[in-house]
Order: C-alpha cells, then structure tokens, then sequence
C-alpha cells in the first residue's frame, strides 16, 4: 500500500450518538435567504451550544454541507469563502466553524443521505441516533431527518437548532417530523 505523508486513513470513532450539522457553512446566496437570516443567528447560537454540550459527551459531530455547486472545490475552500462574509453570514460561518476532529462530507442535493458516504460513514461509527441540526428547517435538515428515520436511526431535530424562510414553514416541517416520521423536536433547552 502507497502511503504518503497526510494520506494515512483516520480513526473513525465509534459512537451510538452522533451530531450532523446540514448546511451550517453557508453564504445564504439564494431566494429568500434574507428571510432565513432572521432567525439563523439565533438559531446558530443554539446550536454552538449545543454542540458543546454533546463534544463534552463525547460525541463526534459530522458536518453535511452543499457544495453550492462549485465540484472542484474542497470544503475548507466553502469554510474559508463563508468566514470572509460580513455581516451575520459570515458570523454564523465563524462561529460553527469545525473543530480538529470533526468530520465532513459534501452533499450535492437537499439530503445528506443522497449520493453521498454518509449512510456507510453511520454503520462504521455503530451510530443508532442522530442529532440533525441546521438549515433549512423545511427542506436540507427536513430530508435529512426523513431519509434517517428510513435507515433505522433515531432522529432529534432540536426545533431551536434549526431556521427556515417563514416560521409557518418551520412549524409545518417540524410537525410532520414529528407526526409522520416519530422524529423528536423537542428544544435543545
């Protein structure tokens, strides 16, 4: 086997509980995203400390991020591009910025689950229950959530971890979370 300095395969830890952050490391560059920016910042800060509660316990958080359809990017060039944003964008970038040891995979639709490893990446952590937090409530964490449930895992969708373009929307996504996918969405409060 060719091994190369940098290369070596990293430990992936094992854990029934895992965080995964949707779309965190955003620019919001699309319809509507100013109305999401009203409440993301709150929602940010809910979910930094949230974030810093499961790390004391222990768990590993996976960051699913959209590549924004720039395919011959990375996502510390997305991490990077979203920090020099001003404004509440930029902020929200700083502040839920990944920590050594976090783990991230890119997305290139609305779920984490479609066309990416996240599914094999799960079954190798021995992770039973996941934690989906992010943006946008009605559409990234909502698919996200929905195609956990479908695998097998528990969902909690912290109802403060999350924003979406009208708190009609939110409120709507969340209840049929709850309702149709036993998902739990009680606050991370």
């Amino acid at each position: 086997m060719l091994r190369r300095p940098g290369l070596a395969p990293a430990p992936v830890p094992e854990s029934a509980e895992v965080l995964l952050l949707v779309d965190v490391i955003n620019p919001f560059h699309f319809r509507n995203a100013k109305a999401l920016l009203k409440g993301a910042s709150t929602a940010a800060l809910h979910i930094a400390r949230l974030r810093s509660r499961l790390r004391r316990r222990g768990v590993p958080v996976i960051y699913a991020n959209d590549n924004y359809g720039t395919w011959d990017s990375q996502f510390s060039d997305i991490l990077a591009a979203c920090c020099r944003l001003r404004g509440e964008r930029g902020a929200i970038a700083r502040l839920l910025a990944p920590e050594p040891g976090d783990l991230v995979i890119l997305k290139p639709q609305h779920s984490a689950f479609h066309s990416t490893p996240l599914l094999h990446l799960l079954g190798r952590m021995q992770a039973r229950r996941l934690v989906i937090a992010g943006f946008a409530t009605d559409m990234c964490v909502m698919l996200t959530a929905a195609d956990a449930r479908m695998s097998g895992h528990e969902v909690w969708v912290p109802s403060d971890c999350t924003e979406a373009e009208a708190p009609e929307r939110k409120h709507h996504a969340l209840r049929q979370l709850s309702r149709d996918f036993k998902c739990s969405v009680r606050s991370s409060q």
